[in-house]
C-alpha cells in the first residue's frame, strides 16, 4: 500500500436486495500525472448519454479510478466479467440511495450519475467488496468526490462530485474493459 492510499471499507457497496444499500466514500487520495499528449475521449456535452447493451452481460466494477489531465478530469470505472456494458450518464440535482430513496451523500454543487447497465454484485464474480477501490485527484480539477453507489437490480452506479456542471464524453475501452467518463474543466 502506498503512503497516498487510505483504508475504505465498501462493506455496503454489495446490498442484496434484502439490505439497505449504503454508499462508499472514496477510499484513496492522489493526482494523477497530467500529460499534454492525453486527449479527452469523444465529443464532450452537457446532454445525457445513454447506451444499451447489446447482449446479456455479467460485469462487475472492480474499481474506479480519477485523473485530471491538461483541460478535463477522467473517470474510470474498470470492469470485470463477461459481455459489454450498457450505460446511462447525466447530471442529477440530488443523487438519492436506489434502494431507500434516502439522499446519497456526495460533497459538490453539481454530480454527475453514471448507471453501468448488465452488472452483478461483484461476490457473484468472485470479487471481495473490501478490495474494490475508489479514488479522486487531491485539490484539483472539476471533481471533488467520488461515490460508489454499488449494485442493484442489474445496474451498477457511481456518482461524482463535481465544482460545477460541465459538457462530458463516455466511452467503452477494452483489453482491460473499462467505461471512461472525460469531463471538460472549463
Amino acid at each position: 500500500m502506498t503512503p497516498c492510499v487510505a483504508g475504505a471499507v465498501l462493506a455496503g457497496c454489495v446490498a442484496s436486495p434484502a439490505q439497505d444499500q449504503a454508499a462508499t466514500r472514496v477510499g484513496s487520495v492522489h493526482a494523477a500525472p497530467s500529460s499534454t499528449q492525453l486527449r479527452p475521449l469523444g465529443t464532450a456535452n452537457a446532454s445525457p448519454k445513454t447506451q444499451r447493451p447489446s447482449a446479456p452481460a455479467q460485469l462487475a466494477v472492480a474499481g474506479v479510478r480519477v485523473g485530471t489531465h491538461e483541460g478535463f478530469d477522467r473517470v474510470v470505472v474498470d470492469l470485470v466479467g463477461e459481455g459489454e456494458p450498457g450505460w446511462f450518464v447525466d447530471y442529477t440535482s440530488t443523487p438519492m440511495q436506489e434502494i431507500t430513496g434516502k439522499p446519497l451523500k456526495v460533497t459538490g454543487n453539481a454530480f454527475l450519475n453514471i448507471n453501468i447497465d448488465g452488472t452483478v454484485y461483484p461476490y457473484e464474480l468472485g470479487l471481495d467488496a473490501d478490495q474494490i477501490k475508489v479514488d479522486t485527484p487531491a485539490e484539483t480539477g472539476n471533481i471533488i468526490d467520488v461515490v460508489n453507489a454499488g449494485t442493484y437490480e442489474g445496474r451498477s452506479r457511481v456518482v461524482v462530485g463535481l465544482r460545477s456542471d460541465l459538457p462530458y464524453s463516455v466511452q467503452v475501452l477494452e483489453h482491460p474493459l473499462r467505461l471512461v467518463v472525460d469531463i471538460v474543466q472549463s
